[in-house]
C-alpha cells in the first residue's frame, strides 16, 4: 500500500510538471467541470452543463448534453452533444464527446482518493479531434474538500494545427449541508488564471437517486481585459 501511494504521488507529480511545462496554445474554454474521482457501482446518469464565456469581444455560449452510466465498479462511461452559439446568434451542435471515467482506488484506501479521465471529442462538421488525459484527486480534511483536476489534451485534423494544450482545475468547498456546499475554484490554462466563488448541491432521493447542481462565477485574473466564466451543471444519477 505504502508503494503505491509513493507511485501515485510521483505520477502526479511527473503529470503536473509535463502539463505546466508543454507549451501550449489553448484556444478552447477553460473553465468547465471539477470532476471528481469516484464512480458508483451500476450508475446511470443524465447531464447538463452551460458554459458562459464574456469578453471585451462577445460572448460564447456552450452546452453540453448527455449520458451514460458505470461499466463496471471502477469504470463510468458517458457520451455528450455539445452546442455552441454561433457569432450570428444561431445556436447548433459543435461537436461530440466520449468520456470514460475511472476510479483507481478504493474511496479512504490512501491520504487522497484517485481517479483518471480519458474523453474523445469530435466537431461536428469540422476534420478536428481531440484527446484529453489526466488525474483526477480528492482529499477530505475534516468538513472541506480538495479536488484537482490536472489534464493533457492533444488537438489534430485536417482544420486545425495539431497542438497540445494544458488545463488545471481546483476546487475547494465546505461541506456545510448536502443541499449547500460552497467553494472557491481555480482554473489555469495558457494565458489564463481564472479564479471565483461556486456552490454544490445534492438532493437524495430513494436508492441510488440523486440530483446534483452546481454552478460557479470565475474572474480571469492574469491580464487586465474583461473575461468572465459563468458555469452551471444539473446531474441525476439513477
Amino acid at each position: 500500500m505504502k508503494a503505491l501511494n509513493l507511485y501515485l504521488a510521483l505520477s502526479f507529480t511527473v503529470f503536473c510538471l509535463l502539463v505546466f511545462s508543454i507549451p501550449a496554445k489553448a484556444d478552447g474554454i477553460v473553465v468547465d467541470k471539477v470532476y471528481h474521482p469516484y464512480v458508483l457501482p451500476f450508475e446511470r446518469e443524465f447531464e447538463w452543463r452551460l458554459v458562459s464565456h464574456q469578453t471585451d469581444s462577445g460572448n460564447i455560449l456552450a452546452q453540453r448534453l448527455g449520458g451514460g452510466g458505470a461499466i463496471n465498479d471502477t469504470m463510468a462511461l458517458e457520451g455528450y452533444l455539445v452546442g455552441e452559439r454561433d457569432d450570428n446568434g444561431d445556436f447548433g451542435l459543435e461537436a461530440y464527446e466520449l468520456e470514460l471515467r475511472w476510479q483507481l482506488i478504493e474511496q479512504g484506501k490512501l491520504w487522497a482518493d484517485w481517479g483518471a479521465l480519458f474523453e474523445l471529442e469530435k466537431k461536428h462538421n469540422e476534420d478536428v479531434y481531440e484527446a484529453t488525459t489526466g488525474f483526477v484527486i480528492e482529499k477530505e480534511f475534516g468538513k472541506t474538500s480538495l479536488t484537482m483536476n490536472a489534464f493533457l489534451v492533444y488537438e489534430w485534423g485536417q482544420d486545425i494545427k495539431n497542438e497540445w494544450e494544458s488545463e488545471f482545475r481546483a476546487q475547494y468547498r465546505y461541506r456545510y449541508r448536502s443541499a449547500f456546499q460552497p467553494s472557491i475554484e481555480v482554473y489555469v490554462g495558457e494565458d489564463f488564471v481564472g479564479i471565483g466563488p461556486g456552490f454544490i448541491g445534492l438532493q437524495r432521493f430513494d436508492g441510488q437517486k440523486q440530483l446534483k447542481w452546481e454552478a460557479g462565477f470565475i474572474t480571469e485574473i492574469s491580464q487586465s481585459e474583461k473575461n468572465h466564466s459563468f458555469r452551471l451543471a444539473l446531474e441525476f444519477e439513477f
